[in-house]
């Protein structure tokens, strides 16, 4: 916006303008932004580290697998220099564990096709093929290594191949490495297969997808849980088609997820995260002089404490608590505001009404938050 277009704005739109500005940026408490883009507190007013005053120190415990037991015992007497005879019975005055790796290299077999000259009828006989010339020349535990590494540590190909090179001394290219992955995926296919089934026969299924980069490219990382089973599935695209192929038209009585567009109108019922909107609300109340916001975030603290208490209650209880937190959240949606957050709040609360208490519902089967989904 340059200068000709503030001055054509009125007092009122400057007003607005300038009030915009000063709002505070988001952080992780307030938002969905992770915890490591937040600023750093002054190093300064930050708290020592280190053990406190009176923390009852730790040591490493001793090893109860010993390779190699080395005993130091005392040569001569420093009183009269007389010479100790290794025979003297001894007693054990403190025992010390030295810890090394030992030298990891490859281990090598080769096969050798050899031929013969039949001495009967001259005859030149070929040994046959061996199975070790069939197949990849790479044994169970590279493949298992290379998966570890790649998965778990999310190490890159051009990282992974350093990684075999320099701890094992093993020269692998990234094409043959990703070969190498493909192979290794046949392992976990019958765990896979069953894994997908127990999820098209979940009544209830938390869903959440996030960003990842997938060989040089921007693509989605999906995450499907139930009560049985956690499905990955990696994507380029971040559309509801991700969840109908990964569904095969089972529809569950249930779907917990946030309020993003391809993650409505998969089940019967809907939960709505409400840590999500929790962070919304935060925000507002941060920011805003008007009162709604504190009123939704007092709203959902009844709502959090009902999801956390709601095994203990019976069904009356229960039905009674839920009652009273829908005419309270009725109220506060009817209410009046002049702030534009708690009017965009109102929205966003408005439009996922009947997803809120859908937990109180199914006591003991549907979480009022998304987190477990998010770890997962």
């Amino acid at each position: 916006m340059g200068r000709g277009d503030l001055e054509r704005l009125s007092k009122e739109e400057l007003i607005e303008l300038v009030l915009r500005l000063q709002r505070p940026q988001k952080t992780s408490r307030t938002s969905s932004k992770p915890p490591s883009t937040d600023r750093k507190e002054r190093r300064d007013q930050a708290k020592p580290g280190g053990a406190k005053p009176g923390h009852d120190g730790h040591s490493r415990a001793m090893s109860p697998d010993v390779d190699r037991l080395i005993d130091h015992q005392p040569d001569h007497c420093p009183c009269c220099r007389i010479r100790l005879s290794t025979d003297l019975p001894t007693e054990t005055v403190s025992e010390h564990d030295t810890i090394e790796l030992p030298a990891i290299k490859p281990w090598i077999e080769r096969h050798r096709r050899l031929a013969v000259r039949c001495p009967a009828c001259g005859t030149r006989v070929v040994a046959p093929v061996p199975e070790a010339a069939k197949e990849t020349p790479f044994g169970p535990r590279i493949h298992a290594m290379a998966t570890y590494l790649k998965t778990f540590q999310a190490l890159s190909y051009e990282r992974l191949q350093s990684a075999f090179a320099d701890l094992f001394g093993l020269t692998l290219s990234q094409g043959g490495l990703m070969n190498l992955l493909r192979r290794a995926q046949r392992t976990f296919a019958g765990e896979r297969d069953k894994a997908v089934a127990a999820l098209r026969q979940a009544k209830v299924i938390a869903s959440d997808e996030t960003g990842v980069r997938i060989e040089g490219s921007s693509a989605y990382h999906w995450v499907f849980r139930c009560s049985q089973a956690v499905v990955h599935r990696a994507s380029p695209t971040r559309g509801a088609v991700v969840v109908r192929t990964m569904m095969d038209g089972h529809r569950p009585e249930v779907w917990c997820s946030d309020r993003y567009s391809a993650q409505q109108g998969h089940a019967a019922a809907h939960q709505t995260c409400l840590a999500h909107l929790s962070r919304d609300v935060a925000y507002a109340d941060e920011v805003s002089a008007d009162v709604l916001p504190s009123r939704l975030k007092l709203w959902l603290h009844r709502a959090f404490a009902l999801a956390e208490g709601i095994a203990t209650l019976a069904a009356s209880t229960l039905a009674r608590k839920r009652r009273a937190l829908e005419r309270s959240l009725d109220a506060i949606l009817a209410a009046p505001t002049s702030c534009d957050l708690a009017r965009a709040l109102q929205s966003k609360v408005r439009r996922a009404r009947d997803q809120l208490l859908t937990f109180a519902h199914w006591p003991g089967l549907v979480e009022a938050t998304n987190n477990a989904c998010e770890r997962a």
